[in-house]
């Protein structure tokens, strides 16, 4: 009887143990989510500013097609790559990065454009249009950032003992995180020339 007893007290234990590492796992799993949600609507920020910023420079550099299509373009394929976030791989959140950073590429040379253009330079739209740009590049960096603390935590979660043995049996894998572009290690070259 006494050893009955023992055992179930163990068996409660354990099983009380095993629902608070799966709780916990849980609160992690739904960080990741939010953080993720904070990353989009950021980035869905952006792409709902870009026509206001097109249409505002086409005003004044008509002759700039290319650069608008372009930037049409780069908007359409970023806002095409749509990730849940049960499916951050690796291979998706580089896909995902890609197509941001050839946005933010076709964004740079639109900007340069103005400076060709000193009534648009001067335009207060544009310049309203340009810093509410500015401050979503910031929105989404800080969005990242957490994002990646979030993924961090999860995953240390994940992987440590005994957690990594409930998260295997209830199916939490690693997430992944946001990397820096290739190439982003070297300053870039500024030439006035």
């Amino acid at each position: 009887m006494k050893k009955s007893l023992i055992l179930i007290v163990i068996v409660a234990i354990a099983v009380i143990y095993g629902i608070k590492l799966y709780n916990g796992l849980v609160n992690s799993d739904e960080t990741v989510s939010n953080a993720w949600a904070k990353v989009e609507s950021d980035y869905q920020r952006r792409a709902d500013l870009i026509p206001n910023l097109v249409e505002t420079v086409k005003g004044y550099a008509a002759h700039e097609k290319e650069t608008y299509q372009a930037v049409v373009e780069a908007r359409a394929n970023a806002t095409k790559i749509q990730l849940n976030v049960d499916d951050l791989t690796e291979e998706n959140l580089q896909k995902f990065q890609a197509a941001q950073s050839e946005l933010n590429s076709a964004l740079s040379r639109l900007i340069a454009v103005s400076e060709n253009y000193p009534e648009l330079k001067a335009n207060e739209n544009f310049l309203e249009l340009q810093a509410q740009l500015e401050g979503t590049e910031n929105r989404i960096k800080e969005s990242r950032n957490a994002f990646n603390d979030a993924v961090k935590d999860y995953n240390v979660k994940v992987r440590k003992f005994p957690n990594n043995i409930i998260a295997g049996m209830m199916g939490f894998e690693k997430k992944a995180g946001f990397k820096a572009a290739e190439g982003s290690d070297k300053a870039p070259t500024v030439d006035f020339n």
